[in-house]
């Protein structure tokens, strides 16, 4: 059974930087690809960025391209590194995993999701 579990999520002001981890258990972390969503309160989960492991197959939200970057930390992290960080970048965020990147803006596709860690942006 694979398993996805994030870390990282805490309190930090606005400007700040942080990094958020997701550690596949259970599973070969290789035979996926892994994405980062995020959700506001009262908003719809939403695309962060995914990662095909090479830098041709990394894609960004528009929110957050330039400032957060998608990387393979080891055989079973991921990691999502946030600078700059703003008030509308509070949400709990979501390590997900699916089979190819074909649709990877999509939740359904989504094979194994993790639990979610909390980032709150303060001012």
């Amino acid at each position: 059974q694979v398993q996805l579990v994030e870390s990282g999520g805490t309190q930090v002001q606005a400007g700040g930087s942080l990094t958020l981890s997701c550690t596949v258990s259970g599973g070969t972390l290789s035979d996926y690809r892994m994405a980062w969503f995020r959700q506001a309160p009262g908003k719809e989960r939403e695309f962060v960025a995914a990662f095909g492991w090479t830098e041709e197959n990394t894609y960004y939200a528009d929110s957050a391209r330039g400032r957060f970057i998608i990387s393979r930390a080891n055989a079973n992290t991921v990691l999502l590194l946030m600078n700059s960080l703003n008030l509308e970048d509070t949400a709990v965020y979501y390590c997900a995993a699916r089979p190819s990147l074909v649709g990877y803006r999509n939740i359904p596709g989504y094979e194994h999701w993790g639990q979610g860690t909390q980032v709150t942006v303060s001012s």
